[in-house]
């Protein structure tokens, strides 16, 4: 009976408790950066994360948080045009882009960004820049 226990939490605890050794590394994760270039403007973050978070709001997002889950896309879209350019990312990207930007807008430009830490330094480096493309987009969502 004790055999039969410990087989089943044996066979049980690997679901409950994940291994995390499928990453071989942790490396920085990109950051889209986005301006209009219609009166040079400055670079400015897509999205940034709030510096604060209640309690009550920290429970909410365990169990629904879309926004959460959009922006992992949008970081795996971003690796992926680090690593080759795709018409694919970039679409996907920019149909973000157009929903958030601000009415006055008539172009958009973003690039991404990684942020590592060599020595206690924060190094910046520019991975992709992409074309002006316009702010409002007339046609499929999948068009660039």
């Amino acid at each position: 009976m004790l055999q039969i226990l410990t087989d089943t939490l044996c066979l049980t605890l690997p679901a409950l408790i994940p291994s995390w050794r499928f990453f071989k590394a942790v490396q920085p994760s990109p950051r889209i950066e986005w301006r209009s270039p219609d009166p040079d403007e400055h670079w400015q973050a897509f999205r940034p994360r709030p510096t604060h978070l209640s309690p009550i709001v920290i429970l909410r997002r365990m169990v629904w948080n879309p926004r959460w889950n959009e922006a992992l896309f949008m970081v795996s879209c971003s690796e992926r045009l680090t690593a080759e350019v795709t018409d694919h990312s970039t679409a996907e990207i920019l149909k973000r882009l157009r929903q958030d930007a601000p009415p006055k807008a008539t172009t958009l430009q973003f690039r991404l960004k990684f942020i590592d830490r060599i020595d206690g330094t924060l190094l910046e480096q520019i991975t992709f820049t992409s074309g002006i493309y316009p702010a409002r987009h007339k046609g499929r969502d999948d068009d660039i």
